[in-house]
């Protein structure tokens, strides 16, 4: 039974923790942007956010920097991150005892991958995966990385042991094997490299050039998220010279043939002046004349599109030729190497180990 003077001082406590401050959250820090690719020479500045702390941003002088590995890239005491030479390097920063940290790639302005590419039951990505081991630049995947489903023991005991020791330079993109598992593995192995956990679209600059990694396993309809997205990216990075990748193709001369489903998103990367698509899903090589999203043939505006599932996976035919194909091979796995020049790009297949197909060429941004 509560007498009153107990009572009173009952009350005089819960007034007490009532006004008294909530404990202070622990600071929080995040490094943008979680992966970053640097030329040579060149530089390029990070920053660092708390939620906790008042204007979000903080001041790169309140932080202490380092570099995993400052022969390949160093950092400096205003969260600059300079090119040293060819490799990686994870950034950190540390702020109110709490770190993070992101990765640098130091690499020549050079995109290299394929899509269709790992499982255990077949060892062609290894032969692919020797063309990355001398090949500097960014590794693209076209999706469909790890057989069959995408699952993280697919991912780790496949894809990891061949393209997985590049995955330092890597920004993949997924296909429909992995959505067998909606894309859990993918996320999961790729962490921050595969964009916002769920998503499967972001953006990066490589050089003088923007690229963008889509995701054709949710929608691509004209008003939906991910077109929204791309628009608003497109708009917010006007560079002379843009490349998009993802899984499946609008155009392609293969089993699974051309597909409506992302003409939209070829739509917004029209009407920006985009300059070059890459795909897989089939599992072929295949070169596309520069053209519009509904397959004009358009040799002033027109996107370049290549198909490139050519990573590891069983090869197929080629039913029906689609308009605008100019050269087709269904006999060599490889991958493609592109060089981004300012104003120009130089496009390369070069075959696996035992491979006689090869395709090249340039082409001028748009």
């Amino acid at each position: 039974m509560l007498t009153p003077t107990r009572y009173s001082l009952l009350l005089l406590a819960l007034a007490a923790c009532r006004d008294a401050p909530e404990p202070s959250a622990p600071p929080a820090l995040t490094l943008s942007p979680g992966w970053t690719a640097v030329l040579e020479g060149d530089s390029t500045r990070l920053t660092a956010t708390s939620p906790n702390a008042q204007g979000d941003t903080l001041d790169a002088a309140t932080l202490t920097w380092s570099s995993s590995n400052p022969a390949v890239a160093d950092v400096d005491a205003a969260g600059m991150v300079h090119g040293r030479t060819l490799g990686s390097a994870r950034i950190g920063a540390t702020y109110q005892g709490v770190s993070d940290s992101t990765e640098v790639a130091v690499v020549p302005p050079v995109l290299v991958g394929a899509g269709d590419i790992a499982s255990c039951s077949f060892n062609d990505d290894e032969a692919t995966a020797k063309l990355l081991d001398s090949i500097p630049g960014v590794v693209f995947t076209a999706g469909d990385n790890a057989y069959p489903n995408g699952a993280i023991a697919e991912y780790t005991l496949c894809y990891d042991p061949t393209w997985g020791r590049h995955k330092n330079r890597s920004r993949p993109s997924p296909g429909n094997h992995e959505y067998n598992t909606l894309g859990i593995g993918y996320y999961t192995y790729f962490g921050r490299l595969a964009g916002d956990s769920g998503v499967g679209s972001y953006s990066y600059d490589l050089g003088t050039w923007h690229i963008v990694s889509l995701n054709s396993n949710v929608s691509m309809a004209a008003g939906s998220a991910q077109e929204q997205w791309l628009r608003a990216d497109l708009a917010a990075h006007p560079t002379t010279s843009t490349l998009a990748y993802w899984h499946h193709p609008r155009f392609s001369s293969g089993e699974h043939g051309s597909s409506t489903a992302p003409q939209p998103l070829w739509q917004a990367l029209y009407d920006a002046g985009a300059d070059v698509v890459i795909n897989g899903h089939d599992h072929t090589y295949e070169r596309f004349a520069p053209q519009t999203p509904a397959g004009t043939l358009d040799s002033a505006r027109g996107i370049r599109a290549f198909v490139v599932g050519t990573g590891g996976a069983a090869l197929y035919q080629f039913p029906t030729i689609a308009p605008n194909s100019e050269v087709r091979d269904n006999t060599t796995r490889g991958v493609i190497k592109l060089t981004l020049h300012p104003t120009s790009y130089e496009w390369a297949f070069v075959p696996a180990a035992g491979g006689t197909f090869r395709d090249s060429g340039t082409g001028a941004c748009r």
